[in-house]
Formats: structure tokens, C-alpha cells, sequence
């Protein structure tokens, strides 16, 4: 078994402000692992990236005989094989008939011929082929509902047929098992049946919102955002890092374009896409570069949708909750099968030795003169005891319980503005000690605009008064802001405004030029692109190389102002002038610093001139021409203001409340970095801005392991830090014993979102290689949400917990009842109808209105979950045992002298009240006592108990059909009507359990937890026989 996060993590990691550790009943009370270090089955850690093998060993260990049985969306490992088999065979295929075509398509060009079909597509330039499809290559597609609909009536939607989800009838064996047993177990199926397909629509709709991707496409000249469901044949795609491609098309334009094809091919190559090798397949990322696609096949006539139409996508997913409750399921069941052979065994003992004997004392069974039919009537109800004892104590409510949380978190988390790609992701994120966020979008609120600029020594104030310097600084800053950009600037449908479209810094660049003056579509009819490098996190600056109308070649810079600053030797003042940069890079650096100092982020533009000769003319070389980068001059320095989103100060509070630190890694520099950490109180003043606790990515990086492990907790602020920084801090954390999650949103993210424990990407900017990577998509971008996510994950936790205290307790006591009554008089007062009535109190409805505990800020005021903090604390031991013990105690008394207690008869008619008071006491018990779940550590249960509209609902409907039940179904049930004297002493029973839990909670607990103490012996036993 992984021994990965086997430090106990619930403990707030140094640095954190957070208050000292609560005990607490939802989680237990804090464990220190290290006083005892043993290898625990139950314990599983996490099974993200997990293989199959290992999978199938957790399922082993933890007693998983039924999985696909008892959890209805747990992974069908089986199953999963197949699909990856069929995988393979589709992608060999496409291969093989890929390779197929090139050799035709060879052979045909040495002998002159060109056939037409799929040929021509390989064939005919790219214009020809948009000539034929009617598109213009710059403004795309009409984008008319006319064109459009004309389109996919001819050439067909982009969508692809998917495999329908499980049928109402389909999801539980019981219609089939049981149809024919009694209505009480078809009432037990129908409600496990009708909440199952419930969950299973959830779940379908979730996966269809995961595939629903919004892409930007070109129409009509301009760009906007539409699913991926409505790109047509024909469309416009601009491609950049991160996009997937959306449909099967040919590349019309790029620049070092290169494309994972891992998801089609199997294989992990970078393909790199140039006029010679135009093709790109739908489902595939783009890894680097950037260019612009035109669609040729959409759907099923796509590679991707054929693999897609021929596989199943399975829901199921193995969780390590599911593991350790599927194991406790299989464990109880098991003691639950040996305790009623035992019973049997003991009760057909007594019954052949003449031991057991009628109410009137006439002995059961004399050899030689009990009838065969007697014999076989008496060793039936026997038999049907032991397995009411069985039904009693299999737990079939855990796996629904788990299923019901799941789903409703899910849901719920998809209001707050997160969509869940992992189950597994729900569970962990309550056990989160730490979160590594990304400041632009997540911790402000990604509007950017240009509030300062400076251009030679020179503050423009306002930034967008283009008069105050020369026209031929307005020149070359218009030529470097138009070109060098993946954005756009086009008109409005309507024509009344301009629009500009592109990452927020882009745009907000775009933006200020146009107020300064840009013309864009002039600008950029001026020049001629011949080298694009685009802008990646990794380098932070992207630029362009251009030939002018005067046929002289320029090479323009943007980017991180400090870097960019580092590759000039001149700057261009306002009059249009040339001077040195060495002696005014004072200057440059402390405008830059006070631009951080008020939380700006400083973009650098800056250009150089170069020898056109010098310029790769082979297309093969310029491929691999590093585009020059030093010898800058500067044009521009400008400061882009990104206020803090409202609210994200409280949610940081929240977090270190929780015992959660939240660390703030961003590409900005230590400045800005610093100043917008103090705003949302990451920092708590400039005076803790010290290293370790804020520290540059690259100083990080050129620590020794040793001593990444000693600061790597103290940090709070990570600024200019590269995806591999993230990434390193991320492994040294969960090396350390944290559990991480992770924000990001670029593709060089995907390895850091893959690492952590949680993977949380962007909605908005987040590309589509970060929310592959990811567990949970933020769709709105907001850090606040990212605190949602952690309070569900906690209450996914103690939802499950509060449920298996509750369920445990009915499973205790109606197991000692019925064992205890069995033996001793050879009869069980609690039926098997009516305990099938109880399974469905405590199974189903009793899983539906605990697992749907809303969270509460009570869960946000403890530390996190360790992952090997048992499911079963010692304070759920303890007030299920006292309940147990209480509904024990009564009705025990209640089997044993209840006729003279309730002055009744000792005949058939007594016994009858006697057993039908025992069986309405016990229920109502239960029913009293779901309250008591709901808060196994406060006093007061009953707080915010009336806004769970699910929970009063079904508490209210269990209680009003327990009177039908007693007062009109008698015959079905075997009781009788109860007087209203009987009545107020099953209520008084079931009340009792109100006081009795406050009572109760007043009794300490170990910190040992009870799994511990007993295991002790046990682990000494092993290490004694390994030694």
C-alpha cells in the first residue's frame, strides 16, 4: 500500500495563523501518527493516478468482495480494461489506415495521378479547399442562422452519439431478486431504485456540462466564444497553448504550432504542424504556438468521434471513502453471517434435545412423536430468525449513503461555481491543509486596464494622452501593440463600439492603444508577419518579427517588464530620441518597483531593428530560429491595475480559520506580488515580506532538496515563479505530509494540477490542457469558491460520518435484541417484515436525510481530515454505544417482563401488544435519534434543522407511515393496534434518547483512537514474527 500522506496532515502546517487544534466529533480529535506508526487497511490514501493493479490490491485489503454490487458508480475494473483495449484497437486502425493513404498518395505522385474524395483534402491548398466550403480564410463563415443551419444539415452537428446511462430498471439487482418476496421489499427496491436513476441523471448531466467546452472562433470578422457542440464545417479556429482542437480541420496559418496527439495516437509525441503537415485531429491539445485552423469534418465523421461513438464513458469511479466503507460493509456483514449461524446453530441444538418448549411449557420437539411437518414448520422460523439477523446486520445503507453525498455535493458544489471531474476530489478536499493559488483571476478579479505608462523618463499622466510624445514613438508603440498580440479589436454586430477580444493583460494593452490612438486593422495592414515566438509562462515575453512597407525588418518584445528590462541597451524618449539605458536603469527599475509597490503589474514593449539577411529563408529554419532578444530598445513600461476580487480577504480568514494556509504563487514579481498578498491578507503586514515567507521562484529552485524541505512550509508568497517552481513545491509539500490542492490555469500548469492532490482549474481562463488535468473545474474563476469547495468536502466527510453512527447504532441494538431473545426463548420479537421496514428508516431514508446535511460554518472551525483518521471516532463509539445500550436495556426489559410491566395477559393477544409496543418503541428511537446524528458534538441537535427541508420531510413521512403501519397494516406487519396510553410510552421511549445524548457528551474520550488499542496486540504479533 502507497505510503504517500502517511504523516498525519491535520495538523496546520508552521507558518499557518490558525487557533489551536479543537477536538472534534465530526473528524475525531487530532491524531499524532507518529506515536504509532501501523499499516492500517482501511487507511487509503488517495487513488488519483492510481493503476489498475493497485486498485485491485486496495480492494483486497479493505475486504471489497461486491464493489460493482454495492457501489453503484465505483469503477468497473473489468469493464475499464475492455475500453482501454478498444482504445488501442481504434487508434491502431485510424493508424493503419493513415499509413495506408500516405502510400497510395506516394505512389500517386510519382506517377502524375490524383484521385479526388479524402484525397483532394490533402491535395488542394488550403485556400482552393475554403474557396470550395465557401469561407473567408480572415473573417470566417457568414454566421448567419441560415448559413449555419445550411452547414450542419450538409456536413452535420458536431456532436457524436453517446452511449445512454443505465436505465431505471437496470440499477438494482432487487427487482429481479426480490419482485416476488413482499411488498415490503419492493418498497425497500423502489426507493433504492428511484434514488439510484436519481443520481445516476446527476451524474450524466454533470459529464455532459464537462464535455460542453466554450471555444473562440472567428465568424463574420469577429471573434467570439461558442460551444464546441456548434462549430460547423467551414469555421475559423484560432489555435493557442492549451486550446483543444475542436473538429477534425487543415492549418491555414501558424507559428511553432505543436500538437499533442497522445489522446488519438496513444503516444506521447509532440507533432509540430507546418503548411507540410497541415492535419489536426479533433480531441487533440495544442502543446506550444499558436495559428489558425479551418474545420473540414465535425462529429462523427471526426477520428475523435469514432473513438468517442464506440466507447462507453463510465461514470464509475473508485474513491478512497467508497474503499474504506465498501470494506466496513463487507466486515460487518461477515460478523453479521457468523453471528446468525451461531444463533442457528444454537437454536436447532436446543430444539433436537428437547430444550426448547411453547408459551404453554409443552416441549417442542420429542423424538419418535413430533410430526415431520412440525419438526420442518419449527426449524423453519428458525431458519427465518437467522436470517432476520443477517438483514439486521448487513449495512446496505453505507454504499447508498456515500452514493446520496456525493451526488448532492456535487450538485450543490456546481451552484457555488464548481464542477467536480473527480468524486475522489469531494473527499479529499476536506482533508486539504494547504492551497497553492494563483493570483491573477482567482485572487483578483482579472479586469485589467492600463492605469499607469511611462515612455522614456517620462510618467504619462493620464496614460492614454498620446501627445505627449513624438509621432514616432506613437509609430513603433502602435506597430509593437497590434502585431505582437494573440488578441483581436473588431466592431460590434450592431457597429456601435469596438470590441477587443484576448487574454485580459492583451486586452488591456489592445485597449490602450486604441486610446492613444491605434488603428488596428491599418497597423496591421502595414507590416508583414514573417516570426511569431508566442508568450508562454515559462519565459514570460512573447514577440514577433515584421517587415514594414519600407521593407525594413523589426523585431518587437512584451512582456515581464523587469526581463524584458534586462535585454535593452537603449530606450526611446518622448521627442523620438535614442539614449543608453546604463545610466537611467535606476530610473526603469524603481519605476517598476513602485508600480508593484500599489499591486500593478508591469508590462515591458520594447523593439530592436535587424538585418533582414539575417532572417532564415528556409521554412525549415525558421522553425528552429530562436528569435534574437537582447539589445532592446525600450519603448514603454506601463502598470495594469487588477483590483482583489470583493470578498477573497474573508475567504483567506476562513481558510487559516480551518487550519488551511493558503500560498499565493504567481508569475508577477515580488512587488506587486507582495502588495496584493498584504490586500487579501495571505500576508498580515509588509513586515512578514521577508524570505522565507515570500521568496522569488528561481531562488526556490536553486535550493537544495534539504533545504526546499526546511522553508517550503514558511512560505506564504512565491512570486516570478516558473510552472516548474509550482510544480517543485508541490512535490516538497506532499513530501512533507500535506495534502495540496492546486490552482491553475495555463498549460505549463498540468503537471503541478496532476501532482497535487487536488487539481483545481479555471473555468474562464483556464485551458483546456489545466482542466484535463484537474479533479474540479472553479467556473467562475473566484477564490471564494475555492473555500465552497473545501467546506463540501468537509461535509462530504461528516455527512458519512454522522450516517454510520447512525446506522451502527440500529445495527447494534437490533442485533443484541433479536440474538439475545432468540437464545433465550426461541423467538425473536422483531420480524422479518418489520425489520425490513427498519432497513428502510435507517438504509435509505435515513441515508437520504443525513447525507443531505448541508455544510456548516462549524465544519470551516476545525482542522482538516488527516487521511488516516478513522471513519469511526472514538466519540461516535461513544454515543452510539450509549444509545445502543438504552434502546437494548428497554426493550429487552420490555420482551422479558413487559406483560407484567404493561399488566397484560399471558396469552396470544398479549404477546401481541407486548411485541408491537417493542417494535414502535424501537422505531421511534431511531427516528428521535436521526436528530442526535445530525450533531454528534453540540448540544444543541436541533440547530438549523428547520431549514433541511429534506431532513424534516423525511423524518415527518417516516413517522406519520409508522402509524399507518401500527394503526392500519397489522395483518401485513404481524402487530396490532396500540391504545393511545401504549402510544405516549413509545414516544416517552424514543424521546428519551434526546436528554440521554447530552448526558452523554459530557463523557471524555481517549485521544487513542479505539482501532489503535485494539490493533496494538495484533502489530506487536506481526513485527514479533517478521523479527
Amino acid at each position: 500500500m502507497t505510503k504517500s500522506g502517511a504523516n498525519d496532515p491535520g495538523s496546520p502546517s508552521s507558518g499557518t495563523h490558525s487557533p489551536p487544534p479543537l477536538i472534534d466529533i465530526e473528524s475525531g480529535p487530532p491524531i499524532d501518527v507518529d506515536e504509532d506508526d501501523f499499516d492500517d487497511p482501511f487507511a487509503i490514501t488517495t487513488t488519483k493516478n492510481a493503476s489498475t493493479e493497485t486498485l485491485k490490491r486496495w480492494r483486497q485489503a479493505a475486504l471489497v468482495l461486491n464493489a460493482s454490487r454495492r457501489f453503484r458508480y465505483t469503477l468497473d475494473l473489468r469493464k475499464n480494461e475492455d475500453q482501454e483495449k478498444r482504445k488501442r484497437m481504434i487508434r491502431s486502425h485510424s493508424q493503419v489506415i493513415r499509413a495506408a493513404l500516405l502510400f497510395k498518395l506516394a505512389g500517386q505522385r510519382e506517377i502524375g495521378k490524383c484521385s479526388l474524395s479524402y484525397d483532394i483534402i490533402i491535395m488542394i491548398p488550403v485556400t482552393a479547399l475554403s474557396e470550395m466550403l465557401k469561407t473567408d480564410l480572415d473573417r470566417g463563415v457568414p454566421g448567419d442562422d441560415i448559413d449555419l443551419s445550411n452547414r450542419m444539415d450538409m456536413f452535420g452537428s458536431n456532436t457524436y452519439p453517446v452511449k445512454e446511462g443505465r436505465s431505471y430498471f437496470g440499477l438494482e439487482e432487487g427487482w429481479i431478486d426480490g419482485g416476488s418476496i413482499t411488498f415490503a421489499v419492493l418498497l425497500v427496491i423502489f426507493v433504492t431504485a428511484t434514488s439510484d436513476y436519481r443520481q445516476s441523471l446527476q451524474f450524466q448531466n454533470l459529464n455532459a456540462e464537462k464535455r460542453n467546452i466554450q471555444i473562440e472562433i472567428t465568424r463574420g470578422g469577429r471573434r467570439e466564444k461558442v460551444s464546441i457542440y456548434d462549430v460547423v464545417v467551414g469555421d475559423v479556429i484560432p489555435l493557442n497553448i492549451g486550446d483543444q482542437v475542436p473538429a477534425d480541420g487543415l492549418l491555414i496559418k501558424g507559428h511553432s504550432l505543436s500538437i499533442d496527439e497522445s489522446s488519438m495516437t496513444g503516444e506521447s509525441k509532440i507533432v509540430h504542424k507546418d503548411p507540410k503537415a497541415p492535419f489536426l485531429m479533433s480531441g487533440c491539445k495544442v502543446a506550444d504556438g499558436a495559428g489558425t485552423m479551418l474545420v473540414t469534418s465535425v462529429g462523427i465523421n471526426t477520428e475523435w468521434g469514432l473513438l468517442m461513438a464506440s466507447i462507453c464513458e463510465d461514470t464509475g469511479e473508485e474513491t478512497p471513502l467508497q474503499v474504506r466503507l465498501n470494506g466496513i460493509a463487507t466486515f460487518i456483514g461477515i460478523v453479521g453471517v457468523s453471528v446468525a449461524s451461531l444463533v442457528l446453530t444454537v437454536l436447532l441444538a436446543r430444539f433436537f434435545t428437547g430444550n426448547s418448549k411453547d408459551p404453554d411449557g409443552t416441549v417442542q420437539f420429542v423424538g419418535g412423536k413430533t410430526s415431520v411437518s412440525e419438526a420442518t414448520n419449527d426449524v423453519i422460523k428458525y431458519f427465518t430468525a437467522a436470517v432476520t439477523i443477517i438483514v439486521v446486520a448487513v449495512p446496505e445503507g453505507l454504499p447508498l449513503a456515500v452514493t446520496l453525498t456525493l451526488a448532492y455535493s456535487m450538485k450543490k458544489m456546481m451552484v457555488d461555481k464548481a464542477l467536480v471531474r473527480r468524486l475522489s476530489a469531494c473527499e479529499t478536499m476536506g482533508s486539504a491543509t494547504t492551497i497553492c493559488s494563483d493570483k491573477t483571476g482567482t485572487l483578483t478579479l482579472n479586469q485589467m486596464t492600463v492605469v499607469e505608462a511611462c515612455v522614456g523618463q517620462t510618467k504619462i499622466d493620464p496614460p492614454e494622452d498620446g501627445l505627449q510624445y513624438h509621432t514616432s514613438v506613437s509609430s513603433l508603440l502602435h506597430e509593437g501593440i497590434a502585431q505582437n498580440t494573440s488578441g483581436s479589436v473588431f466592431f460590434s454586430k450592431d457597429g456601435a463600439c469596438i470590441e477587443v477580444s484576448g487574454s485580459p493583460t492583451e486586452k488591456a494593452v489592445l485597449q490602450w492603444g486604441i486610446k492613444i490612438g491605434m488603428n488596428f486593422d491599418v497597423v496591421r495592414s502595414q507590416s508583414t508577419l514573417l516570426y511569431v515566438s508566442p508568450f508562454n509562462s515559462l519565459k514570460k515575453r512573447g514577440g514577433v518579427a515584421l517587415r514594414g512597407d519600407d521593407s525594413q525588418v523589426r523585431i518587437h518584445w512584451k512582456g515581464a517588464a523587469e526581463l524584458v528590462l534586462a535585454s535593452c541597451k537603449e530606450y526611446l524618449d518622448t521627442d523620438g530620441s535614442l539614449k543608453p539605458i546604463d545610466n537611467d536603469m535606476e530610473y526603469f527599475m524603481k519605476a517598476i518597483e513602485e508600480m508593484g509597490t500599489r499591486s500593478l503589474r508591469c508590462v515591458a514593449i520594447a523593439y530592436r531593428n535587424y538585418d533582414k539577411d539575417d532572417i532564415p529563408v528556409d521554412e525549415g529554419q525558421l522553425t528552429e530560429w530562436n528569435l534574437p532578444e537582447n539589445d532592446l530598445v525600450l519603448l514603454a513600461i506601463v502598470g495594469i491595475k487588477d483590483p482583489c476580487r470583493p470578498g477573497v480577504k474573508n475567504a483567506v480568514k476562513v481558510c487559516t480559520d480551518a487550519g488551511v494556509k493558503v500560498r499565493m504563487v504567481t508569475g508577477d514579481n515580488i512587488q506587486t506580488a507582495k502588495a496584493i498578498a498584504i490586500e487579501c491578507g495571505i500576508l498580515a503586514s509588509g513586515e512578514d515580506a521577508r524570505e522565507p515567507i515570500i521568496i522569488e521562484g528561481k531562488t526556490f529552485r536553486e535550493y537544495s532538496e534539504k533545504e526546499r524541505e526546511h522553508t517550503c512550509k514558511k512560505i506564504s508568497v512565491m512570486g516570478r515563479s516558473s510552472p516548474s517552481d509550482k510544480l517543485l513545491l508541490v512535490q516538497t509539500l506532499r513530501k512533507l505530509g500535506e495534502v495540496v490542492a492546486v490552482t491553475g490555469d495555463g498549460t505549463n500548469d498540468a503537471p503541478a494540477l496532476h501532482e497535487a492532490d487536488i487539481g483545481l482549474a479555471m473555468g474562464i481562463q483556464g485551458t483546456e490542457v489545466a482542466k484535463e488535468s484537474s479533479d474540479i473545474i472553479i467556473l467562475d474563476d473566484n477564490f471564494a469558491s475555492v473555500v465552497k469547495v473545501v467546506r463540501w468536502g468537509r461535509s462530504v466527510y461528516a455527512n458519512i460520518q454522522k450516517f454510520i453512527q447512525f446506522q451502527l447504532t440500529v445495527n447494534v441494538a437490533a442485533l443484541v435484541i433479536n440474538v439475545v431473545a432468540a437464545i433465550s426463548s426461541g423467538d425473536v420479537p422483531l420480524n422479518t417484515v418489520q425489520l425490513l421496514w427498519v432497513n428502510l428508516i435507517m438504509d435509505t431514508l435515513g441515508a437520504l436525510a443525513l447525507a443531505t446535511e448541508p455544510p456548516t460554518d462549524h465544519l470551516m472551525h476545525r482542522t482538516p481530515v488527516g487521511r488516516r483518521e478513522p471513519l469511526v471516532t472514538n466519540i461516535m463509539w461513544r454515543n452510539l454505544i450509549i444509545q445502543a445500550l438504552y434502546q437494548v436495556a428497554v426493550l429487552l426489559v420490555l420482551n422479558f417482563r413487559g406483560l407484567t410491566i404493561l399488566n397484560l395477559k399471558d396469552d396470544e393477544w398479549g404477546n401481541a401488544v407486548k411485541n408491537t409496543l417493542i417494535f414502535n418503541g424501537f422505531v421511534l428511537c431511531q427516528i428521535f435519534n436521526e436528530f442526535n446524528a445530525r450533531k454528534p458534538e453540540e448540544m444543541n441537535v436541533f440547530s438549523g434543522v428547520t431549514k433541511n427541508y429534506i431532513f424534516m420531510g423525511i423524518v415527518g413521512t417516516t413517522f406519520l407511515l409508522q402509524i399507518m403501519i401500527i394503526q392500519f397494516l397489522g395483518k401485513f406487519t404481524s402487530t396490532v393496534r396500540l391504545s393511545l396510553n401504549l402510544w405516549v410510552v413509545s414516544i416517552i421511549i424514543g424521546i428519551f434518547s434526546w436528554p440521554l445524548a447530552i448526558v452523554g457528551k459530557l463523557v471524555p474520550v481517549p485521544r487513542t483512537p479505539l482501532a489503535r488499542v485494539f490493533s496494538k496486540p495484533y502489530q506487536r504479533c506481526i513485527a514479533a514474527r517478521n523479527h
